[in-house]
């Protein structure tokens, strides 16, 4: 029993090591000094001086239209891909392909997508992001609508088709219901995803516009603020509650399917 007690050790020594930060960060965001390093009270002024921040409430619009995009491309494009690779297709090739920006680093794909803009002489912009987020997000829809399709009633289709519907009527009738909950997880992801992705819209954005994770990278170039840390505290709350819906989304969805 002691020997098991000890190996515990190194898990929590890693969850500590990756949460604390998160968790000071938090609770340094309800600071009511000036000083991002020591607490001197509770205060919730930093959130209300965010919403008076003109520069950020701008890098937040950027984000959201560049999120809500993306989310549409790479739900629409992920959730095709995922239904021609399990319905259609038996390769491991074009699996590999078409799941590999899930795998490649940020930084060759934002590179590899510049050099392509340029090629096709694209003006760079919230456009230029969304499509970007949109081809880097849709491996990550393709991956878990195809585990939903795993889990679905292949019968139900062929007895569709046996009735005399058509692969679109079978598709939007028999299909699209059951991977419902997986494309709303596979959507909330894409967003989560884009919402905090700095890389591959710092390359691709231009000049002109920022996003929000730009915009903090720019004000911390001169020292951590709480302001700062309350913006960072927003970002972690969007992103928790996004990533726990698709879970739990996901979980329904194999309940029902297993019924």
């Amino acid at each position: 029993m002691r020997r098991s007690k000890l190996l515990y050790l190194p898990f929590w020594a890693t969850y500590a090591f990756l949460y604390l930060p998160i968790l000071v960060l938090v609770v340094m965001s309800f600071n009511s000094g000036e000083s991002a390093y020591s607490y001197e009270g509770f205060s919730l002024k930093w959130y209300g001086q965010l919403l008076e921040n003109e520069r950020v409430m701008a890098g937040l619009v950027n984000t959201l239209i560049v999120a809500a995009g993306s989310t549409v491309i790479a739900t629409v494009l992920g959730t095709l891909l995922a239904v021609g690779l399990a319905r259609y297709t038996r390769s491991k090739t074009l699996d590999a392909f078409a799941l590999m920006p899930a795998v490649l680093p940020d930084l060759v794909i934002a590179i590899g997508l510049l050099l392509f803009y340029g090629l096709i002489q694209l003006t760079l912009g919230l456009y230029s992001v969304i499509i970007a987020h949109g081809v880097f997000a849709m491996a990550f829809v393709a991956a878990v609508v195809r585990t939903r399709l795993t889990n679905s009633d292949t019968s139900l289709e062929e007895a569709s088709r046996d009735l005399g519907a058509g692969p679109v009527v079978t598709f939007m009738k028999i299909t699209l219901p059951q991977l419902l909950p997986g494309i709303v997880a596979g959507a909330l992801l894409a967003f989560t995803l884009s919402l905090d992705e700095f890389v591959i819209a710092f390359f691709t954005i231009g000049n002109v516009e920022q996003t929000l994770p730009i915009v903090i990278y720019s004000m911390i170039r001169f020292g951590v603020t709480p302001e700062i840390n309350a913006l960072a505290a927003i970002l972690l709350l969007v992103s928790f509650t996004a990533v726990i819906a698709g879970q739990r989304l996901t979980k329904i969805g194999e309940s029902r399917a297993q019924d």
